[in-house]
């Protein structure tokens, strides 16, 4: 199973990249991915912890189960107007 991630902002800056293709080794729901993502960096799971997710354009939460092919937005907070 073959999942592309895209950070922006904060997030981009948090994982030292804007994009990242990974390979699952089967069906994981959004929060399982996020812990993994969140175990291999403190600074990218403090901010996975405030971060929105979208799954091909559409919000998505931690019990949602990625498909493969997938696209993953991580948000994070933005300010301003």
């Amino acid at each position: 199973m073959t999942l592309s991630i895209r950070f922006f902002a904060g997030a981009a800056a948090a994982a030292g990249h804007e994009t990242e293709e990974l390979s699952l080794t089967g069906p994981q729901t959004l929060g399982e991915l996020v812990s993994t993502l969140g175990d291999r960096d403190p600074a990218l799971a403090r901010v996975l912890t405030a971060a929105s997710f979208l799954v091909d354009g559409v919000a998505a939460r931690p019990g949602d189960v990625l498909h493969d092919g997938a696209t993953l937005d991580v948000l994070p907070p933005f300010a301003g107007g």
